[in-house]
């Protein structure tokens, strides 16, 4: 069975950090882009970041670019959220998801939501004092 799983999520006050984690289980991540997406309560899915499959190409969404950090390790076959100085509107549950889209150059567009093909089912992040 072919499955994505997220983990790491959590309650952190403002300005702490998470890292969250994706983890591929019944294929290998090594041929996939992966992004990471995030939904608040009410609000619509909104794109985080993605990665490419060597990990040389990757770019963050403009609401999070300097405190968060996307990575990869496809030894374990895992991608990485690194989440640094998290803010109260950082909350929502964050999904990963794969797709064989390939990523031109260093700081790539990154795929649509309906371009991926594997989503994890996700986890659960808040920031609040």
């Amino acid at each position: 069975q072919l499955q994505l799983v997220e983990s790491g999520g959590g309650l952190v006050q403002p300005g702490e950090s998470l890292r969250l984690s994706c983890t591929a289980s019944g294929f290998s991540l090594n041929s996939y882009t992966i992004g990471w997406f995030r939904q608040a309560p009410g609000k619509e899915r909104e794109g985080v970041g993605c990665i490419g499959n060597t990990g040389a190409s990757r770019n963050h969404a403009p609401s999070v670019k300097g405190r968060f950090t996307i990575d990869r390790d496809n030894a374990k076959n895992t991608v990485y959220l690194q989440m640094d100085s998290l803010k109260p509107e950082d909350t929502g549950v964050y999904y990963c998801a794969a797709t064989t889209f390939v990523l031109l150059g260093p700081f790539p567009r990154c795929p649509m939501g309906d371009e991926y093909n594997f989503w994890g089912q996700g986890t659960q992040v808040t920031v609040s004092s």
